[in-house]
C-alpha cells in the first residue's frame, strides 16, 4: 500500500487490514487509469479537508474506499458492485448516490463525497486535460466517433446540472472552473468552435 493510503486506511478501520490491502488491489488494477488509487487519493484528501461538513465523516471516507472499488467501464453496475462489498447501510447508499451525484437537500454526508468525487472537473486547466485523457485510456476500446457521442452526452449532463458542487465553501468557484473546463472538452470532443 502506498504509506498514506496505507494510514489512511489504518485510521479508519485498524481492525480489517486484509480489507484495506483488498481495496487497493483493486484500485490498482492494470486496466484503470483514471479510477486509480490517484483518484482514491484525491478524493480523500477533499474529504479530509472539509470532514465537518459531513454527519459522518468516516461513513464518507468508508464509501469513497468502495465507491469505485469495482470498476469495469464495458459494464453498468460498478456501483451497484461496489455498494455490495458493504453490509453497512449508509456506506451502501453513499456509493450508490455516485452514479447520480445528486444528493439531496440536507444530506451532507452525500454531499461532501458527491463534491470530493467530482473535485477533479474543477482542477486547473492542464489537471483537467490529463484526467480527461485517462478517462480516454480506460475507454480505449470504443472506436472515437462512438466515445465522442457518449463523452458528449456525459460532459452536457454535468453541464445541465444546475450545481456540480453542493457543500464544499468554495462551491461556487468550483461551479465555475468545472463549467469552463466541461465546456472546453466538449468543444474538444464534438469538434465545435
Amino acid at each position: 500500500m502506498a504509506r498514506d493510503l496505507e494510514s489512511a486506511w489504518q485510521a479508519l478501520r485498524p481492525d480489517d487490514p486484509q480489507l484495506g490491502r483488498d481495496l487497493l488491489r483493486r484500485w490498482r488494477e492494470p486496466h484503470r487509469r483514471y479510477h486509480t488509487d490517484r483518484h482514491l487519493q484525491y478524493t480523500l484528501k477533499i474529504i479530509d479537508r472539509y470532514e465537518d461538513l459531513a454527519d459522518d465523516a468516516d461513513a464518507v471516507r468508508m464509501a469513497a474506499w468502495l465507491h469505485d472499488a469495482v470498476y469495469d467501464p464495458r459494464a453498468g453496475d460498478n456501483e451497484e458492485r461496489s455498494a455490495a462489498l458493504t453490509d453497512d447501510p449508509e456506506v451502501r447508499r453513499l456509493v450508490l448516490l455516485t452514479k447520480s451525484h445528486d444528493a439531496a437537500p440536507g444530506d451532507r454526508n452525500g454531499a461532501l463525497l458527491c463534491d470530493a468525487d467530482l473535485a477533479i472537473l474543477a482542477a486547473d486547466p492542464a489537471e483537467y486535460r490529463s484526467y480527461a485523457q485517462r478517462v480516454r485510456e480506460e475507454y480505449a476500446f470504443v472506436p472515437d466517433d462512438a466515445f465522442r457521442a457518449g463523452r458528449g452526452q456525459v460532459l452536457q449532463g454535468l453541464l445541465a446540472k444546475a450545481e456540480l458542487y453542493k457543500i464544499v465553501p468554495e462551491r461556487e468557484e468550483w461551479n465555475r472552473r468545472a463549467r469552463k473546463n466541461l465546456r472546453e472538452e466538449l468543444r474538444t470532443v464534438t469538434g465545435a468552435p
